[in-house]
């Protein structure tokens, strides 16, 4: 039977996920939520997200030590009296808990009467908290019903304020506050549980609806395939000038009609040039940077390059979000999660904005909290963890790209990937299946690690915009994988010119087509940060080493590409781009081989390849015992070519053999 103190404790974590789960009250992982009793108070722990946290995620906090926290005098100076109370909070934990760091609102949602308190930033109410006429506004929509706290600093500073404000209200009203509007910061909601605080928040939210005078457009992602295009080739450049001296560097690119409406010129964007909230600096910056216009990619590169320089160099660090003017916006990221935040709250800030238009137009931050939040330790342990600790891997925050990515060596090479750190697109013929499998791998490895993009290899347009869509994914490229493939076997005489053709489409034209479109993000990459090395591989075959009996058709396209890979190799060296062939032997457990209507030991079986056999087993032991270490190749013999090929700086144009002694180099 759960104690009482159990089911509070549920009752906390049904309310954080309530509002955690929703965008429109919680973006990147943010907001807060506390119980108490006369003895303890336990509130979300930092690093943790409301949406998915589970009772690790609380941290359970003494109340005689926090009250005594007022009694204490602490340091003018702003930075150094943060650094007390964070110390005084760490020494407030109950025992046990000293692996968890305690919120620094502790001793705000300390002061409140009710047991249950939820401070969240819902879109639409900071719309009136970070509006010119918000208070004013607020007073006649709400009266007493609500306490209005100006802005002030973060952490120790807000908590006195409110404590203050708290105490006059007391004195006014005879009874505690229960909902607070915090100017330029948010929502804070108090009750018996989520019953009674969704019943507040709502009456909130649905008084200011009825407020508003004009909505925020759409923001689903919508751009043309012109704009897509030159985003794609715009994305590469602006990765390696943000990369710096980050251990990584991903960007996100969003076009829709609400960031139309703000980008389209530079007085539109003026309205976001500053932070409206702390949650704006945590994960976009205090400011933005605009790029105007230009016809020309070359004119567009040399304003992006200007325009990062003279941000970095006014501000001592570069910008998250970056702005093209008529375009888009991308924002950065040390991994794909980061980016995504960054992208959520901006578009979160610009939504703010429009809603703010009801009540008399947007309010920035005042300068000096702009200038305390930047640089305040609770701040810069916050982008930590909004960034994310990044994988370790040899191939760590990577930008790859499987073809053939589906099932088989595309998929197993792809599963490596991710488990080495890198962020993958599989790219298949069969989206619904690679669909399917992203998902799983997400699953494992993080939803924004791997995405699914459907491709026809073999079709100049569907390798072009794969390309460019991993690029507006991920902001570049750094590996591509081109592994898809087929096999039609069959002697001179029964190998109809069709399974030919389609052979060299898949195998050899598609190789081509791969290289020439994933070369184009490469080598922009290259342009902006010459010592940045790329790869392309292409999983090749045995095949694409010694001749096949009736395989023609599949030996002649591995043969060739072979050809290109070398040829390639040499056009590419300059622009840090290493091409190079892995020749896998016969890998028997895969689709390749295996699959019952398609695979290669039915498809030898049917055309007499092995004389004198009758059963598909008896093909595969024919097979098996071609090979001097008497088995198949595997996903994991394949991976340790493919890594050693990404990690060997000196080494290109080579077709490199993973067959178990079947075939020998000469």
């Amino acid at each position: 039977m759960s104690t009482p103190h159990d089911r509070n404790l549920d009752e906390l974590i049904a309310i954080s996920h309530h509002f955690g789960g929703d965008p429109e009250f919680v973006l990147a992982g943010g907001g807060n939520t506390s119980f108490k009793t006369d003895e303890r108070l336990v509130i979300k722990a930092s690093g943790f997200a409301l949406a998915e946290i589970g009772p690790e995620g609380f941290v359970r906090l003494d109340r005689r030590a926090l009250a005594a926290m007022w009694d204490r005098r602490y340091d003018e100076e702003p930075r150094q009296r943060e650094a007390e109370v964070l110390a005084d909070l760490l020494a407030a934990r109950q025992p046990g808990q000293e692996d968890r760091r305690p919120s620094v609102e502790s001793s705000l949602h300390d002061l409140l009467a009710e047991p249950f308190v939820v401070h969240t930033h819902p879109t639409l109410v900071n719309g009136l908290t970070c509006s010119r006429k918000g208070e004013q506004t607020a007073a006649r929509l709400f009266g007493s019903r609500i306490l209005w706290v100006p802005p002030v600093n973060p952490g120790y500073t807000l908590a006195a304020a409110v404590r203050t404000a708290v105490e006059a209200y007391r004195r006014d009203h005879g009874r505690s506050p229960d909902i607070l509007l915090l100017q330029n910061h948010g929502l804070i909601v108090s009750g018996t549980g989520l019953s009674e605080i969704r019943e507040k928040t709502d009456f909130v939210v649905q008084t200011l609806r009825k407020e508003l005078r004009e909505h925020p457009a759409s923001d689903e992602p919508a751009a043309s395939p012109a704009d897509r295009e030159r985003a794609a080739a715009l994305a590469p450049a602006l990765r390696m000038l943000l990369w710096g001296d980050n251990p990584s560097s991903i960007l996100a690119f969003r076009s829709n009609a609400l960031i139309a409406g703000f980008v389209d010129t530079a007085q539109a964007f003026a309205q976001v040039y500053t932070a409206l909230s702390p949650d704006h600096i945590v994960y976009c910056n205090h400011e933005p940077l605009f790029v105007p216009r230009r016809d020309s990619l070359e004119d567009q590169y040399e304003l992006l390059s200007r325009g990062v320089k003279e941000y970095t160099s006014r501000n001592g660090f570069t910008p998250k979000v970056v702005a093209v003017e008529a375009l888009g916006v991308f924002a950065w990221g040390l991994n794909r999660q980061s980016a995504e935040a960054a992208l959520a709250v901006f578009q979160d800030a610009l939504k703010v904005v429009v809603y703010s238009r009801s009540f008399g137009g947007p309010l920035s931050l005042p300068p000096e909290q702009v200038q305390f939040i930047t640089g305040w330790e609770v701040e810069f342990y916050r982008k930590k963890v909004s960034a994310g600790a990044g994988p370790p891997g040899r191939v760590a925050e990577k930008i790859a790209l499987v073809t053939g990515g589906a099932q088989g060596f595309g998929l197993g090479l792809a599963e490596e990937l991710l488990g080495e750190g890198a962020n993958v697109v599989l790219a298949d013929l069969n989206q619904e299946l690679a669909q399917r499998e992203a998902e799983a791998l997400g699953g494992r490895f993080g939803a924004g690690r791997v995405r699914a993009l459907r491709v026809d290899v073999g079709v100049e347009d569907s390798v072009r915009d794969l390309v460019i869509g991993t690029v507006l994914e991920y902001g570049g490229l750094d590996v591509l994988v081109s592994n898809a493939g087929v096999l039609r076997a069959g002697g001179l005489e029964e190998l109809p010119v069709e399974a030919f053709e389609l052979v060299n489409r898949i195998n050899y034209t598609a190789y081509f087509l791969g290289c020439k479109h994933a070369s184009r993000p490469m080598k922009i990459q290259h342009r902006f940060a010459p010592e940045h090395v790329m790869d392309i591989i292409q999983i090749n075959s045995k095949s694409g080493l010694s001749g096949s009996n009736r395989n023609f058709a599949y030996a002649g396209s591995k043969f060739g590409s072979i050809g290109l890979t070398q040829s390639f190799a040499l056009e590419l060296v300059d622009e840090g781009i290493k091409v190079n062939s892995i020749c896998p032997g016969n890998f028997f457990d895969g689709p390749l081989w295996s699959d019952p209507e398609t695979g290669l030991f039915v498809q030898y079986l049917r055309a007499g390849k092995v004389p004198g056999a009758r059963s598909l087993e008896e093909v595969r032991r024919f097979y098996e015992a071609k090979v001097p270490m008497g088995r198949g190749c595997t996903v994991r013999d394949v991976a340790r070519a493919m890594f050693y090929l990404i990690e060997q700086i000196y080494e290109t144009g080579q077709a490199l053999p993973v067959t178990g002694g079947q075939v020998m180099l000469k």
